[in-house]
């Protein structure tokens, strides 16, 4: 069983920055691809960004693409997520989800991929 946890939420103003940290436990930390997640009030969850499980490749929603940054410290078991000029349209819960079987070729956008998921962390942009 994998535990993952994020920190890091808050309240920004629009154009502000905010650094997502996500904890996973687990000795085979770094055979999991990893990705966030995000959530807004009676929208469906949707894919921001991944990491393959070395850190060798990253991806990103178009809607995030040149502002949010995604990277991993396989030795730290952790992930993180730079979030830079936020957007009143980035308010959301985040969640921090692991890949436990990943695919050779692809690193995963889809929500029924992941087999780990965190609690979630309210990101809050006032506009």
């Amino acid at each position: 069983q994998v535990q993952v946890v994020e920190s890091g939420g808050g309240l920004v103003q629009a154009g502000g920055s905010l650094r997502l940290s996500c904890a996973a436990s687990g000795r085979t930390f770094g055979n999991y691809d990893m990705a966030w997640f995000r959530q807004a009030p009676g929208k469906e969850r949707e894919f921001v960004a991944a990491v393959s499980l070395r850190g060798g490749s990253t991806y990103y929603a178009d809607s995030v693409k040149g502002r949010f940054t995604i990277s991993r410290d396989n030795a730290k078991n952790a992930v993180y997520l730079q979030m830079n000029s936020l957007k009143y349209g980035d308010t959301a819960v985040y969640y921090c989800a692991a890949d436990a079987q990943p695919s050779r070729y692809i690193v995963s956008r889809s929500v029924n991929r992941y087999d780990y998921w965190g609690q979630g962390t309210q990101v809050t942009v006032s506009s």
